[in-house]
């Protein structure tokens, strides 16, 4: 084998070894569902009564048992996107994506969601993506 050709494989290991790493410690994305909740929003499992963790857009979440993760979701952020819903045409045209700060646990909640979801959205973030008078959206997400 050729220096050239070994090169060319320790470059391929090494480019393979960076993918695989990045994939598996790299961003959370998935399918999964999304619900509304609306305020109260005070107190939160993150900040407790601290008013500055919500971004002044409105566009923040509850993270379900799968995102919550003992709280290490506190301050995350996700881009979301709604796919279908149980109602007809409930998704907003176009396949809007927010992005959202993760606030709370959406089991704890002072307000509690519309349904059991993998993120709970705030009122301004559901209705950025779907029409308000659905009670749960499929979603694709990912950890930005």
């Amino acid at each position: 084998m050729t220096m050239h050709q070994q090169l060319y494989i320790w470059l391929f290991v090494f480019l393979s070894a960076a993918a695989f790493f990045r994939l598996s410690h790299g961003a959370v994305t998935g399918v999964g569902t999304a619900s509304r909740y609306g305020p109260p929003y005070l107190p939160t499992a993150c900040a407790g009564n601290d008013q500055s963790q919500f971004p002044s857009n409105g566009l923040f979440a509850a993270a379900g048992d799968g995102l919550w993760d003992n709280g290490a979701a506190c301050g995350t952020h996700y881009r979301v996107r709604c796919i279908s819903s149980s109602g007809t045409h409930a998704c907003v045209p176009g396949g809007k994506v927010v992005t959202v700060k993760i606030v709370d646990n959406a089991r704890t909640s002072v307000s509690r969601p519309t349904a059991p979801s993998t993120i709970a959205l705030s009122a301004t973030a559901f209705t950025a993506i779907a029409k308000s008078s659905a009670k749960s959206l499929n979603i694709e997400f990912e950890r930005v």
